[in-house]
């Protein structure tokens, strides 16, 4: 982003000029908006440079930056991070080994994670492709209730690569079902609490 052009930069005869407060100033020529920035002791900014004519406000440009900046760096440590974990499968998985990776792909779900998986193709297994399609479906089948295919199976050389990715708002679901949960739990006591106390 390029920065805005400020006070003696801006080259052109008037300007529309915006107050500190962002009140309407008015259509005024250039050197009258720098001598009222000189006044006030702020900065002529340009915000609008394609406008005709230009809009410009007063401001303090070095607080604005500053302001800015911590932002801009609010919104980075904000944002969610994204974490892709990886699980690998054979075609001819053991039962009791598919059970277990299955765990773990709905252990990072549950975590907010997106799994890629992998399917491993050996010598003449790589001529059956639709096998290992049905192990990637087969496990996007058993952890549906946690997770959505994003990305469906497709053949990458010796691999077939599926990415499940977490229900969006999952915790607030899972949140939402406890609270509603413990709400007609303690509903459910009440009635039989009442009936318990002696009449009054």
């Amino acid at each position: 982003m390029t920065e805005p052009r400020i006070n003696d930069r801006i080259r052109v005869p008037e300007v529309r000029l915006v107050g500190p407060e962002g009140e309407q100033v008015g259509v005024v020529s250039i050197g009258e908006a720098l001598r009222l920035a000189q006044d006030s002791e702020l900065d002529l900014v340009e915000v609008a440079p394609m406008a005709r004519p230009p809009v410009v406000k007063l401001m303090d440009y070095g607080k604005f930056k500053y302001e800015a900046a911590q932002k801009a760096r609010e919104a980075r440590r904000n944002q969610a991070l994204t974490v892709i974990k990886e699980m690998r499968l054979r075609l001819k998985i053991d039962p009791h080994d598919y059970e277990t990776k299955k765990g773990h792909v709905e252990r990072f779900l549950k975590g907010g994670d997106k799994v890629k998986i992998t399917v491993m193709f050996r010598g003449r297994e790589q001529s059956r492709p639709e096998m290992g399609y049905k192990l990637l479906q087969r496990l996007a089948g058993d952890v549906a209730d946690l997770g959505v295919v994003e990305s469906n199976p497709k053949q990458d050389g010796r691999n077939m690569v599926m990415v499940i990715a977490p229900h969006r708002n999952q915790a607030a679901t899972d949140a939402a079902r406890r609270t509603a949960k413990q709400e007609k739990q303690a509903a459910h006591d009440e009635p039989a609490t009442a009936e318990q106390a002696p009449p009054a």
